[in-house]
């Protein structure tokens, strides 16, 4: 999943360096003959007394038969220095989290630490120093041990309530109802909710469409995830609930997960219902399965994900529990709609803003019309893959625009990281890890003009994030955690957007909107967008 928990309180504040300047350089060539001499006496010394030394050193690291040497200690990151106790906290709240970063990568390279109350950080920027951060083991890298916090939101006995074992077999669940296979049925799903949903829009118009957008994802949550019982008769029940869990996530809850505060207290009281509803589709369904009754007049019961779930299987042949089921639907719930409602709002606002791409982008909707010999107007799972622009068009936007500032893990051994000036650092034991990816999806060294919407950079003429390495683009993450449901949000965003772009001429009415924080992530305030419906693209 896309986390976007991100302890704000670890970082922070300006930072000060020290080099070596004018008087040290004065200062050498003063005493170069005194030490010259010095550095003579010493060598003269040290030959007579090193048979002496290596027979001493060997007798006291002599163990249980073994000979023990401590190799040398590498040094740690650097660290920014900044105000006593707070640390760099202090320069995030004047300046920006983003700023911070970005201010330390030129100052101190791509490995530093930024420490605050105590927390250290250490941030790894780029691709050249990530690979141990996005491919070594659980046992090494954890990802368990940061997002303990969602155990109230997904509840016990799954997610990071389990171990890494059973969590990964739930991955496999979760795998399974993702598989191509599945996704051609959901897409023919999300087509008409899309659909459903926009003819309510009259002939012009204006709305705020990112709430627009996070109407409709709840509705595709609704019939593909939840299925057909939730969709026709407590959608609206289920929708205020899920708003509830999420509502229930504030920078407290990162720390004090069950602190009694009303937030946290609706967030129970909403997991709980949850559970209830889903538990009473699971007993009903098994029920029906059992006494020979059939899945529903359309067949979506086959499809959906909450059945994919209630028919997984553990290795051991052990079947999911109406508590596991609900949970990992939460889980799917919670990362899948706050991350797509964000990037389709985000490439959106950016289509509307470059005209050259929403053109070239509509041009493409015109195409792939003209060119479908069975139906003009019809979308499915082939042709959303032929959406090579408008795919483009929103990996760019998500580059621009990550739905969360940065991925956190921590280090439960050891490790040496090389930069690529040839810098050597050793992290230690315990220590908290940050790949940020509002800076990394930035580096010059990687995209051409990073701060230019462009998406010809992922062309196949150009590849930009395959040419920096497989870690070059990391906004679904990267490695043994990478987003299984990436292919389900480019699907979803492209039905929406590809409807949008086919039935309705489009203007952008706000300004185009700043980021709301540095932990959700979305467009700050209303996005007012004027409509016009047309019939056909010509």
């Amino acid at each position: 999943m896309s986390s976007t928990l991100i302890p704000l309180c670890f970082v922070g504040a300006a930072v000060r360096t020290r080099s070596a300047g004018p008087a040290d350089c004065a200062m050498e060539d003063h005493h170069h003959h005194t030490a010259t001499i010095a550095h003579t006496w010493l060598a003269a010394m040290a030959i007579a007394v090193l048979p002496i030394l290596s027979v001493l050193i060997l007798a006291a690291t002599k163990q249980m038969g073994r000979t023990v040497f401590a190799p040398p200690k590498r040094r740690e990151p650097p660290v920014a220095e900044g105000a006593p106790l707070l640390g760099v906290l202090p320069a995030i709240l004047t300046r920006s989290l983003q700023g911070v970063i970005c201010d330390q990568y030129l100052k101190l390279g791509s490995v530093f630490t930024l420490s605050s109350l105590g927390v250290k950080v250490t941030f790894l920027v780029g691709p050249e120093v990530s690979a141990h951060f996005f491919h070594a083991a659980e046992s090494e890298i954890s990802i368990g041990d940061v997002y303990k916090v969602t155990v109230p939101i997904f509840g016990k006995g799954v997610g990071y309530d389990v171990d890494n074992d059973t969590r990964n077999e739930q991955h496999r669940f979760f795998a399974d109802t993702l598989r191509p296979a599945k996704l051609r049925s959901h897409a023919r799903l999300m087509v008409r909710e899309v659909e459903e949903y926009f003819a309510r829009w009259g002939q012009s118009g204006t709305v705020d469409l990112k709430q627009q957008v996070e109407d409709v994802l709840l509705l595709i949550a609704s019939r593909c995830l939840l299925g057909k019982e939730v969709r026709d008769h407590m959608h609206d029940e289920v929708s205020s609930l899920l708003r509830e869990l999420i509502g229930g996530l504030h920078l407290v809850s990162l720390f004090f997960p069950y602190l009694p505060t009303p937030a946290h207290r609706r967030r129970d009281r909403a997991r709980a219902r949850l559970e209830e509803i889903f538990s009473g589709i699971a007993r009903l369904r098994k029920s029906s399965c059992s006494s020979g009754r059939g899945a529903g007049d359309d067949g979506d019961r086959d499809h959906d994900m909450l059945q994919g779930l209630l028919d997984s299987r553990y290795r051991d042949g052990r079947g999911t529990t109406e508590a596991e089921v609900t949970g990992l639907l939460v889980a799917l719930l919670f990362a899948g709609h706050h991350t797509s409602a964000t990037v389709t709002t985000w490439t959106a606002a950016r289509l509307l803003r470059h005209t050259e791409w929403l053109h070239a982008a509509t041009e493409e909707q015109r195409l792939l019309q003209r060119n479908d010999q069975n139906d003009a107007a019809a979308i499915d799972y082939d042709v959303l893959l032929r959406m090579d622009v408008l795919h483009r068009s929103v990996k760019e936007a998500l580059r621009l625009h990550p739905v969360t500032p940065m991925i956190l893990r921590r280090a439960r051994r050891p490790f040496t990281v090389r930069t690529q000036d040839g810098s050597e650092y050793e992290v230690p034991e315990g220590r908290m890890l940050a790949s940020p990816l509002v800076v990394n999806n930035l580096l010059q060294g990687i995209y051409r003009d990073p701060d230019v919407f462009d998406p010809d950079r992922f062309a196949a003429w150009r590849e930009e994030d395959r040419v920096g390495g497989d870690l070059a683009y990391t906004s679904f993450g990267a490695g043994k955690h990478a987003c299984m449901g990436e292919g389900y949000a480019y699907l979803q965003i492209k039905v929406i957007l590809s409807h949008l772009l086919r039935n309705f001429e489009l203007r952008l009415l706000s300004p185009f909107p700043e980021t709301e924080n540095m932990i959700s992530m979305r467009p700050k305030g209303e996005v007012m967008v004027s409509y016009r419906r047309r019939s056909l693209l010509q």
